[in-house]
């Protein structure tokens, strides 16, 4: 699981058919790797602190698309978080 930060939208003028009616969101994670495209089932939006889970499997699941080329799924949206010392 991927603590990110959302940085906007994508938009794209052709998908995967098993993308179709899927909203595509770039996250950067929080500790400053990569910067991914992850597909968003919490309608997130941009400057939202979001969970994203990284891993084929959960994707297919979590959509309920069996067929769909994605790993990133956002699956929610952090409210506040609480860093111990």
């Amino acid at each position: 699981m991927i603590l990110a930060r959302v940085t906007g939208n994508v938009f794209c003028s052709l998908k995967h058919p098993a993308l179709e009616g899927c909203r595509l969101l770039r996250v950067q994670p929080e500790d400053g790797g990569p910067e991914l495209v992850a597909v968003d089932t919490v309608h997130a939006g941009p400057g939202d602190l979001v969970l994203v889970q990284n891993e084929g499997n959960a994707a297919r699941q979590i959509t309920g698309r069996a067929d769909i080329p994605a790993r990133q799924v956002i699956v929610g949206v952090v409210d506040s978080l609480h860093r111990e010392a």
